[in-house]
């Protein structure tokens, strides 16, 4: 670790935002623990103060003997303190990509490799969470954050706390990684059927016209011809769907960016997310153009993925 300029220690953003981010586990020292009173721990030291000269104007021993004592308690508080935190290696693991407005949760992994257990720690800003860490063990944990909008989103500062033992102290640790997750366009919430499929030809290299065109996928209604049932899609446990049919398809099914109904960039998008689900749920082999981006028909979950992150960076 680089030796920090005096300038730097005493930087005010250091105490609240932490470090640079930097990658790999990181050690709690010195260097990266904080240490202040809380409002209690003001309290006592005022308590403290003021028995002090209670005993001072009275000439009262027992008085003294007794601010000595909670004088001691203090300061012996401060060290106990540092030591819920210190020696503490934080590591980050990998997050999940998310669609966008949902919670993004970033694993790490707090490992305590000294012989002495360290209780009531937690994350700031997550009051549910709250660490026990026997001696010598590892307690995996998340920290959520909340996503608003699609592309990448990093996790920021994470900040461990503690007040142990008395609750006279509050002992921190902000720490910045390099960890961001990818996220998605959320899903449009209207059910708009899929865009008309590529022209293409039949086997003999005649285009098929009239009503033996597949146009896309409905959820199945009561009526609807059995011929017309996709038995790929029910066959998966995914659902009852019919096959729609209209104008020229060889069954691949093209989504364009150019073709979407949607007021602006992200209400597309929004819309493309939603059929690359919907597609991909009912088995069809599906292709994705974006500016810049071209991805051919296919299916599984490699190709949606693919899809999902092209939707989460595209750029006009």
């Amino acid at each position: 670790m680089n030796a920090l300029a005096l300038k730097e220690r005493f930087r005010l953003s250091r105490f609240v935002l932490g470090e640079n981010p930097a990658p790999g586990p990181i050690t709690l020292n010195h260097r990266r623990i904080f240490i202040l009173p809380t409002p209690r721990g003001l309290g006592f030291a005022l308590l403290t103060l003021l028995l002090f000269f209670i005993g001072f104007v009275y000439n009262n021993n027992l008085v003294y003997l007794l601010s000595f004592l909670l004088a001691s308690t203090f300061f012996i508080t401060t060290v106990h303190s540092f030591k819920s935190l210190s020696g503490l290696v934080i590591s980050e693991g990998l997050a999940k990509p998310v669609f966008a407005g949902e919670m993004a949760a970033f694993p790490l992994h707090i490992y305590n490799p000294s012989a002495m257990p360290r209780p009531q720690i937690r994350i700031a800003g997550q009051i549910e969470t709250v660490l026990s860490l026997p001696a010598d063990s590892q307690n995996p944990t998340f920290v959520y954050r909340h996503t608003a909008r699609r592309g990448w989103f990093e996790a920021g500062t994470i900040t461990l706390y503690s007040t142990f033992p008395l609750g006279l102290f509050r002992v921190w640790s902000p720490l910045r990684f390099d960890l961001r997750v990818l996220v998605y366009p959320k899903p449009a919430v209207a059910d708009l059927p899929f865009p008309q499929a590529a022209l293409g030809a039949n086997q003999e290299g005649a285009s098929q016209k009239g009503n033996d065109d597949f146009y896309g996928l409905k959820n199945y209604e009561a009526g609807d011809s059995i011929k017309h049932i996709h038995w790929k899609a029910y066959a998966k446990g995914q659902g009852v769907f019919s096959k729609q049919y209209g104008g020229d398809s060889n069954g691949e099914l093209w989504l364009e960016l150019d073709g979407t109904p949607g007021y602006d960039l992200e209400e597309r998008l929004c819309q493309l997310c939603r059929w690359v689900l919907d597609a991909d749920k009912a088995g069809l082999d599906y292709g994705l153009c974006l500016p810049g981006v071209l991805l051919a028909p296919a299916s599984g979950a490699q190709h949606r993925q693919s899809c999902l992150e092209a939707l989460a960076l595209c750029s006009p």
